[in-house]
């Protein structure tokens, strides 16, 4: 009996193949090796799937742009998302938002579920992928861009900022605010944090100064920034300045040193990371590398629909960032 309950995931299975693979046999069996595609033929003939008009879904569903962001709990990722809505909504197309937590294999399966569905392009906000999760981007038939740091995978459209040099000057400048015990607060240790920390790490080796780091493997909030705060001041008492990965865990350090009564910036200096409004509306406002997140959503986008019309175009922007020294520098 033929029913439309049976998925795409069943017939992978059932194939020993991707769902991606099925989905594009279902679109472009022509661009399926004759083995494979003899052997989905097969699978979908023994258990009687029935497609989906896909031609007359397309006809009648606004074209897509699928973005995959790590955290549905980050600002950040807000406000790229803002950047991508701009452009698709003035263009009559829709996003299709999935989270893959962080987790490098969670992303891998959500490129794969994405990419097998009908969207026009893809943006990641993630530049190093699975060997598997390779794989799929590189056979994939649609712009795929990469945005929030700047990377040198060829095909691929990249808008983003220099994270490592951005970890470096802000190092920087706390040093010239006369600080010499500069700590590095993390966070998740994903593939930009670990950049901003290499360019900390730089910066201190040029001044003959010491690292040192905190990295809770969490996603950054207020309060973690807090308990690292708490954790900071028994394994480095002489730090006199800390550089956080993100801002909510700065104003989180601002927020314990209050408490505590730890002059800021006189006795401890805090820089935080991205310009976030909550680090804008604390007193003394903070100190942060401000990075253009909409613009980056925004500039993405606009690349991806210009590839999508076969249109003239650059692929790699570099937006950069800006230091601002707030009133905790």
């Amino acid at each position: 009996m033929k029913t439309q309950r049976i998925t795409l995931d069943d017939i992978a299975t059932l194939a020993g193949v991707t769902k991606m693979t099925v989905s594009r046999y279902l679109r472009t069996p022509e661009k399926v090796k004759r083995e494979t595609a003899e052997n989905i033929a097969r699978v979908i003939a023994e258990i009687g799937y029935v497609a989906d008009n896909s031609a007359s879904a397309s006809r009648t569903n606004p074209p897509r742009i699928g973005v995959l962001i790590p955290s549905f709990h980050n600002q950040i990722f807000a406000d790229v998302l803002a950047g991508i809505e701009s452009v698709t909504r003035a263009h009559g197309y829709q996003t299709l938002v999935v989270n893959y937590d962080y987790n490098a294999q969670r992303e891998e399966e959500q490129i794969a579920t994405v990419l097998a569905l009908d969207i026009k392009g893809l943006i990641l906000t993630e530049s190093v992928h699975t060997l598997r999760a390779e794989k799929y981007l590189n056979a994939a038939t649609i712009p795929v861009a990469e945005v929030m740091g700047m990377t040198q995978a060829r095909g691929r459209i990249n808008v983003g900022f220099d994270n490592y040099q951005a970890g470096y000057d802000m190092t920087q400048m706390l040093l010239a605010s006369g600080k010499r015990r500069v700590i590095y607060f993390g966070a998740m240790s994903d593939h930009r944090d670990e950049q901003r920390y290499a360019g900390y790490c730089d910066a201190l080796a040029a001044a003959a100064l010491p690292a040192g780091r905190i990295v809770p493997n969490q996603v950054s909030s207020v309060s973690v920034g807090t308990d690292m705060m708490t954790l900071a001041r028994q394994r480095y008492p002489q730090m006199d300045a800390i550089l956080c990965t993100n801002d909510d865990l700065a104003v989180g350090v601002l927020q314990e040193c209050q408490a505590a009564g730890i002059a800021v910036p006189g006795t401890l200096a805090i820089a935080g990371f991205h310009g976030l409004e909550i680090g804008q509306a604390t007193t003394p406002r903070l100190a942060s590398v401000v990075t253009p997140r909409f613009e980056m959503g925004k500039v993405a986008t606009e690349i991806v629909l210009k590839k999508i019309h076969r249109q003239p175009t650059l692929e790699q922007v570099n937006l950069h960032y800006r230091l601002s020294a707030g009133g905790t520098l």
